[in-house]
C-alpha cells in the first residue's frame, strides 16, 4: 500500500483540492481521501498556515544578539537554520507525522519560488529524508485542472532548484535587514533619533525612487509660457485652435501677433486651409499580468495593489480565475480553446452578446513561447450562475468582470475612430485643431463608458468645409508649466516594475528589464504595505508622499546601494541563474556578506550628513508601555516585533503580539490590559467574519477574547 501525503500551501488551497476527489474522512489537521484512479490507496492532504517554518532569529543563534549594539555586528551566522513558527507548533507536528509515514510527498504549495521555499523548509526541520518527492503544478483550482494536474505530478529537480533561489533570496534579505536595520537606526540614536529603521534590499529603493520624485516637485519652479489661441464660429458650430507658438517671453509672442496684423478680442476672418481625416484602429488590450490588472483597479476604483491581490486570491479560490500572482501577458493555444468553447457563456455573464471577428490565436494574445511558469490571468472554463455572481462581494465582482472584459476583447473587433486635423489661417498664421470621433465602438462597449469629464477632454468638431471662411478672434494664451504629480499606489507598482527606465548604467537597465524591476509580481503589493506600516510613506486620496521618517531613511542610505535599484537588479539577476541550475546559493550569500561588511565600514562616515527630523513618534519605540502585570520587576515595552517585559533576564516570559486576529494592538490596548485586565468592546477581529470583542488578561497573563462583554455572549 503506497501512502501518498501532499502538503498544500494553506487551508483553503487544501479544499479546493480535497474537492477534486471523494472526501472520506476531515480533521483540524488533516483531509483523508477515498481511493481512485489516480490515487488507488488512497491520499493525505495536510497543509501550512502560510509560513510554518520561518528562519531563526539572531538571539536564537547568541543570547547577545538579541540588544542592538554596535558592537555587535555583523550578525552572520555561520550556518542559517529555520525553527516553528509562534503559534503553529500543533500543524508542524501534525505535518511532521504524516510525513514520517508517508511513501510518497507531494509538494502541492503555490507554484512558484516561496511555493518550494514552504515546502522545502518545512521537510528539512521535520527531518524526514530520502522518500520520493513530486511536485503538483496547475494554473487553476477547477477540478478537472486539479485532476490533471495530480495524474502529471511532475518531478522535483526545477522545485529544488527554485528552493535554493528562494532561500538564497531569504536569507540574504534577512542579513541586509538585521544589519542594515541596527546599524543606521543605532548610528541616528547617537544623533537623538528617538526612534528606529527598517531597511530591506527590496523597499529601501522603492522608497527612494518616491523620494526622488518628492524632490522633483520640491524644487520645482512653476514658469509662466505663452501662446497664441484662436476662437472660430463656422456656419456648422464653434471650435478652437492653436498657433504653434509656444515661448517663454511673452514679448516674443506679441511680436508674432504684430507680425501678422492680429490683434486680441478683434473680430477677424479665418479661412479653412484643410482638413485632413484618418481613419485608426485601436486594438484591445493585452490580457491582465498582476500588475497591471492593480494599475487599473486602482485608477478605476482606487482599490490598493495589496486588496486587489487579497480579492484575486478569493476568486482563484472560488475556482472563477486563473492563477493571480503571475508576470505573463500571454495565454497558450491550451487556453485559448477553452476560451473559444466558453465564449456565449462569458458574454452571458457580461449580459452581452457580439459575433466574434476572428476564432483564430493571435500572437498578440496567444503565444506559447512567452509562457513560463504562469500564463495571464484569465477566466477559469467554469462562467458563474448569477446567483454565484450575486454572491460576490462589489470588489469580486469588479475584478472579475475586468478580466473577463479583458478576455473577451481579444475576440472583438479594433475600436475605430476617425482622427481629424483642421488648419484654419487668420492673416497668413496657421492654428491647429484636433479632434476624434467614434466609428465604432468594438471592444470598448465591453468596459465602463469614461466619465463625461474625459469625454468633454475631446470635444466634437464641427462639420466644416475646405475653403470656408470663419469668424476668428485670436489672443495671447498664458499658462504656467506644472510640477510633476505624486505617484498614485496603482502608478507605484508601474514605477517599481519599469524602475530601470530611471536608471544611468545601461548594464543595470537590462537587467532589470529582465526581471522586471524592483520586487516580483506576487510581492510589490506586500512591500507597499510594508513601507505603508513603517511610516516611511502616507497614502491619501490614492496619493503617495514621503514623511518625514522616509526622508531620513533616504538621506541616510543616500549614494549606497540600499538607494539604487541596481543591487536589486544584480541580485534578481543572479538568483535568477540560481533557479536555472548556473549560480551557486553559496557564492549568493558569500557576496551578500561582503556587502554588509562594506556597509559597515562606510556608514559611519556618511550618516553625519543626515537632518534629524521630528517623525511624529512621540515616544521612543522601547519605551516603557506599562509596569508587567506579572513580576515588579519589569516593564511591558515594544519589542519591534512584539510586546514583552523588560525583565526577560531575570525569568519573566511575558510577551503579547502586535496583532491579534487580523486587528493590530496598539500601545494603548496594551497598557490598559495590563493597568485594568480588560479592555472596552473593540471593532475590527477578523475571522469567518469581522467582529468585536472585549480583551482580557486569563491567568497566565495571555490575551482571550471575551465575548460575553461584547453581546456576542452564548445563551
Amino acid at each position: 500500500m503506497t501512502k501518498v501525503v501532499i502538503l498544500a500551501e494553506k487551508p483553503s488551497q487544501a479544499k479546493a483540492y480535497a474537492e477534486a476527489f471523494t472526501i472520506l474522512e476531515k480533521t483540524k489537521t488533516y483531509i483523508l481521501l477515498k481511493p481512485d484512479d489516480i490515487f488507488p490507496d488512497g491520499a493525505t492532504i495536510t497543509w501550512g498556515v502560510g509560513h510554518l517554518v520561518e528562519l531563526k532569529e539572531p538571539h536564537d543563534y547568541k543570547p547577545e544578539w538579541k540588544k542592538w549594539k554596535l558592537d555587535q555586528l555583523p550578525i552572520v551566522p555561520e550556518k542559517f537554520y529555520e525553527k516553528v513558527s509562534k503559534g503553529k507548533w500543533e500543524q508542524f507536528q501534525a505535518v511532521k507525522k504524516l510525513f514520517q509515514q508517508a511513501n510518497v510527498i507531494v509538494n502541492a504549495a503555490d507554484v512558484d519560488r516561496e511555493g518550494s521555499n514552504i515546502f522545502y523548509s518545512i521537510l528539512r526541520l521535520t527531518g524526514v529524508k530520502e522518500k520520493p518527492i513530486r511536485r503538483l503544478w496547475i494554473n487553476s483550482l477547477e477540478k478537472d485542472e486539479v485532476r490533471k494536474g495530480f495524474r502529471n505530478l511532475q518531478n522535483n529537480e526545477k522545485d529544488l532548484r527554485l528552493f535554493d533561489e528562494a532561500k538564497a533570496r531569504q536569507i540574504s534579505d534577512w542579513m541586509v535587514g538585521i544589519n542594515a536595520s541596527r546599524l543606521f537606526t543605532l548610528l541616528l540614536q547617537k544623533k537623538g533619533f528617538a526612534s528606529y529603521l527598517t531597511i530591506g534590499r527590496v523597499q529601501s529603493p522603492t522608497v527612494y525612487l518616491i523620494y526622488q520624485r518628492h524632490k522633483e516637485i520640491e524644487s520645482f519652479q512653476s514658469e509662466p509660457f505663452y501662446q497664441i489661441e484662436g476662437s472660430f464660429q463656422a456656419a456648422a458650430g464653434t471650435y478652437k485652435g492653436m498657433a504653434e507658438v509656444k515661448e517663454k517671453d511673452k514679448t516674443k509672442v506679441q511680436a508674432i501677433m504684430d507680425e501678422h496684423g492680429l490683434k486680441e478680442k478683434e473680430s477677424l476672418t479665418g479661412l479653412v486651409q484643410t482638413i485632413n481625416k484618418k481613419t485608426k484602429h485601436q486594438k484591445s488590450p493585452k490580457l491582465h499580468s498582476l500588475s497591471t490588472l492593480q494599475s487599473v483597479a486602482n485608477r478605476r476604483w482606487k482599490y490598493t495593489p495589496s486588496h486587489v491581490l487579497k480579492t484575486l486570491q478569493k476568486l482563484y479560490e472560488k475556482r472563477l480565475v486563473s492563477y493571480p500572482r503571475t508576470d505573463c501577458n500571454f495565454i497558450t493555444e491550451n487556453e485559448f480553446a477553452y476560451l473559444v468553447k466558453n465564449l456565449n457563456s462569458y458574454q452571458g455573464v457580461l449580459n452581452i452578446s457580439f459575433t466574434p471577428a476572428s476564432l483564430k490565436p493571435n500572437k498578440r494574445y496567444v503565444n506559447g513561447s512567452k509562457v513560463q511558469e504562469h500564463y495571464a490571468i484569465i477566466p477559469t472554463k467554469s462562467a458563474p450562475t448569477s446567483k454565484k455572481l450575486s454572491g460576490l462581494s462589489r470588489e469580486e465582482q469588479n475584478i472579475y468582470h475586468e478580466i473577463l472584459a479583458t478576455t473577451l476583447a481579444m475576440f472583438h473587433t479594433d475600436y475605430v475612430y476617425e482622427e481629424t486635423t483642421i488648419f484654419t489661417n487668420v492673416h497668413d498664421l496657421p492654428f491647429k485643431t484636433t479632434g476624434k470621433r467614434e466609428v465604432k465602438s468594438g471592444w470598448k462597449e465591453l468596459f465602463p463608458k469614461p466619465s463625461k469629464s474625459k469625454q468633454e477632454k475631446e470635444p466634437n468638431l464641427p462639420n466644416v468645409q475646405k475653403g470656408e471662411k470663419v469668424g476668428a478672434e485670436v489672443h495671447i494664451k498664458e499658462s504656467m508649466t506644472q510640477p510633476p504629480k505624486p505617484y498614485t499606489e496603482g502608478q507605484l507598482i508601474n514605477m517599481m516594475k519599469t524602475c530601470g527606465k530611471l536608471m544611468d548604467d545601461e548594464a543595470d537597465v537590462e537587467i532589470l528589464k529582465e526581471v522586471e524591476g524592483l520586487g516580483t509580481e506576487a510581492t510589490r503589493a506586500s512591500i507597499i504595505e510594508t513601507i505603508k506600516a513603517q511610516k516611511y510613506i502616507e497614502v491619501r486620496k490614492n496619493t503617495v508622499s514621503i514623511t518625514n521618517k522616509g526622508i531620513m531613511l533616504c538621506e541616510a542610505i543616500e549614494g549606497t546601494l540600499l538607494s539604487s535599484p541596481s543591487m536589486t537588479a544584480k541580485w534578481e539577476s543572479y538568483l535568477k541563474k540560481i533557479g536555472s541550475g548556473e549560480g551557486s546559493k553559496q557564492v549568493f550569500i558569500k557576496q551578500t556578506s561582503q556587502f554588509i561588511e562594506k556597509l559597515m565600514q562606510d556608514t559611519p562616515g556618511s550618516i553625519q550628513k543626515v537632518s534629524i527630523r521630528s517623525t511624529g513618534e512621540k515616544k521612543k519605540w522601547n519605551e516603557p508601555i506599562a509596569k508587567c502585570p506579572a513580576c515588579s520587576k519589569g516593564s511591558i515595552v515594544d519589542r519591534y516585533k512584539f510586546y514583552g517585559c523588560s525583565a526577560y533576564k531575570e525569568g519573566c516570559k511575558v510577551t503579547f503580539p502586535k496583532k491579534l486576529a487580523g486587528k493590530a494592538l496598539t500601545r494603548n490596548t496594551i497598557k490598559t490590559l495590563c493597568e485594568r485586565k480588560q479592555t472596552k468592546v473593540l471593532k475590527g477581529f477578523k475571522g469567518k467574519k469581522t467582529f468585536s470583542t472585549a480583551l482580557a488578561l486569563d491567568e497566565d497573563y495571555k490575551i482571550k477574547f471575551c465575548f460575553k462583554d461584547s453581546g456576542m455572549g452564548v445563551k
